[in-house]
């Protein structure tokens, strides 16, 4: 019997039933057939090897595409599963998928292991893939899945077995054989172990059996795997020129930031040089703010208690808000969020449609519990400043107002040499009830209508909005290729309802308000320490603690050193004059160790002349110029916002 195969670009085959995805890519071409790691039979993921008994859409799944990239890397962690079985006896098996980047597995090893064993798991994961063993699915009861794992001794697998029935009632659950490892898994996978040659074992760590401190703490094994060597090469140099840039050991280098455990973890102390960078920053946020008409607020840092209750941020958020301090019997919170108070700022006057929009944007400083195991440096941190407005609005400027956020969003990313990526995040699965289907769907249009009406390339993230909110969410990619969380805009739908929100219309009546939450820059801590990482401490001139250092050569040049440190300040250029009795070149080193970006080199043939010797960076020495043309060079530089070269 033949059956029909519909192909992605509509072609159809007639071929017998009983053939493979397998063989249908060998017969389509011999690089398909090599790239292939899965099928869709349907829309449904499926293994290359699954006979087909009936017409059917087919597409073929490929390595180079994300989800091919994902199923082989899952299938990596099957080969590094099997390899640790093979090594380490007794051992017990947790989860494994695939993850941004590469895959990971938990075990609970008989007696812990260290990042020096990962050689060794490495070695038996190389066997593996020369044995070029299969991967064999099975569908068995899960009585039968459950009598095999108890008697394997894998009660984690038990576990989930057990959690697997109880959420779906299955008829079977589907297991994986690869070799003499054997695993519960729903799949795809690739074909054979052969497959995964490219892959590396990165780290190991902690994590509590399904991420609960009170079950039983595995160790984990970070791993990543790509289609081709090359690939993987350029993505472990990738990290170790991430690691180089790290934000903690360049912000220390450079006496930007500091924390303290005495002082409380999570807690960033802003250090002299950190503190200028950071104004920079405010104040360029603050001049666009105003040029798009945003006005300025100040908010507690505690308040009553019960206005989270109101919002919803206790019922919803407790965990991660602070214990109640207790004010003449009144329980007060330090503030996890900037929203309430704005809109008790809108509501200390009744509004009219003619006085809208009204745009509040506000440095505001929130504090947030994150587990000590999650804190680092100051990308994730328990104290940090938003700049955070809120927009009020009626229904027909909302969409006026979020494409003139995006104007903010490209303008701010563009000034820090970011490319961005948009998304629009869509209603969640579990979202605001108080909120009807078609206020999610207007929400969600406004958003979709002004990306559009900017021509702006976007993606759709379905289901990933707020449990209140659709939203744009940006993510910039930085110099070394990685992407970030950055800006967003959300149309709130829960805290004008909550707080009624509202304003009087053309009819005499009053009308819900819209809010929109915006957020460009994020926490500044945050934003700063992925800053620092994206520059690697040479931040562009505008942004620079210090723009320029003066090197006298020789104590007969000190008074010029000054004078020169003097003009510049004059033209409100951060300068310093480095006079210490030492060699030029170890000044020299040491400005660059500094990364400071122009160092002025001064001797008796400046001096005579009135010019400055600059060396800058990158491109090193560049000769003497007039110490008048120097500065105007640089006060140009800074007023323009130029970038470093590459970006």
């Amino acid at each position: 019997m033949n059956i029909s195969i519909i192909l992605p670009d509509g072609s159809v085959q007639k071929r017998p039933a009983g053939v493979t995805p397998a063989e249908v890519a060998a017969s389509i071409g011999a690089r398909l057939a090599r790239d292939a790691v899965a099928a869709r039979l349907d829309g449904v993921a499926m293994d290359l090897n699954v006979p087909l008994d009936r017409d059917v859409r087919l597409e073929i799944v490929t390595v180079t595409s994300e989800e091919g990239l994902d199923i082989l890397r899952h299938s990596t962690s099957h080969i590094m599963a099997c390899a640790v079985g093979r090594l380490f006896e007794g051992v017990k098996f947790g989860f494994g998928p695939a993850i941004a980047d590469g895959f990971y597995y938990d075990f609970d090893f008989p007696e812990p292991i260290s990042a020096d064993d990962l050689a060794r798991i490495e070695e038996e994961m190389a066997r593996i893939v020369q044995e070029d063993l299969r991967f064999e699915r099975s569908e068995v009861p899960p009585d039968e899945a459950r009598r095999i794992m108890t008697e394997a001794g894998q009660h984690f697998k038990v576990e989930q077995i057990d959690a697997i029935v109880a959420d779906t009632d299955p008829s079977f659950v589907s297991l994986y054989r690869m070799g003499g490892f054997l695993d519960l898994c729903i799949g795809p996978h690739v074909p054979s172990s052969g497959r995964g040659r490219a892959f590396k074992l990165l780290s190991v760590a902690g994590a509590y059996w399904r991420g609960d401190v009170q079950r039983p703490q595995l160790q984990r094994i970070y791993g990543t795997a790509f289609a081709e060597e090359k690939q993987l090469k350029d993505y472990l140099h990738r990290l170790e020129e991430a690691e180089r840039r790290d934000h903690r050991r360049v912000g220390k280098d450079l006496d930007l930031f500091s924390t303290d455990e005495e002082l409380g973890q999570g807690l960033v102390l802003w250090l002299p040089r950190g503190a200028v960078l950071r104004r920079q920053i405010e104040e360029f946020s603050l001049k666009v703010n105003a040029g798009h008409g945003y006005q300025q607020v100040y908010t507690p840092h505690i308040a009553n208690q019960a206005i989270y209750h109101r919002s919803g941020h206790i019922p919803k958020y407790e965990d991660m808000m602070y214990a109640p301090l207790d004010v003449d019997g009144v329980n007060y919170r330090v503030k996890p969020m900037n929203c309430p108070a704005h809109i008790k700022i809108y509501q200390t006057h009744k509004r009219s449609y003619r006085e809208l929009p009204v745009r509040y944007a506000e440095f505001g400083t929130v504090y947030r519990y994150e587990p000590s195991g999650s804190l680092h440096g100051m990308l994730r941190v328990r104290g940090f400043t938003q700049d955070d407005a809120h927009i009020f609005c009626t229904p027909a400027q909302l969409p006026g107002e979020i494409m003139s956020v995006l104007d903010i969003v490209d303008e701010m990313m563009r000034a820090f040499g970011y490319q961005y990526k948009l998304y629009l995040a869509t209603r969640p699965k579990v979202s605001l009830e108080t909120a009807s289907d078609q206020e999610w769907e207007q929400a969600t249009e406004a958003l979709r209508h002004a990306l559009e009406a900017r021509g702006a390339a976007y993606e759709v993230d379905e289901g990933g909005g707020t449990f209140y909110a659709p939203k744009i969410d940006a993510k910039v990619v930085d110099a070394i290729g990685r992407e970030w969380q950055g800006p967003t805009i959300q149309v709130d739908l829960n805290l004008p309802k909550r707080f009624e929100v509202a304003y009087v219309g053309e009819d005499g009546a009053e009308h819900e308000c819209v809010i929109v939450h915006r957020a460009v820059l994020g926490s500044m801590e945050r934003f700063v320490g992925v800053l620092i990482e994206h520059f690697d401490g040479w931040f562009p001139v505008w942004l620079a603690p210090e723009q320029v250092r003066v090197l006298p050569i020789t104590d007969a040049h000190h008074e010029y050193a000054r004078k020169a440190t003097a003009r510049l300040h004059e033209a409100g250029i951060r300068a310093s004059c480095d006079d210490r009795n030492e060699k030029t070149g170890y000044k020299v080193h040491q400005g660059a160790a500094d990364k400071v970006p122009y160092l002025l080199i001064v001797g008796a043939r400046e001096v005579q002349n009135g010019t400055v010797s600059v060396r800058s960076h990158p491109a090193g020495d560049e000769g003497a110029v007039p110490l008048e043309e120097f500065v105007a060079r640089v006060t140009g530089e800074i007023e323009r916002k130029d970038l470093p070269a590459g970006f």
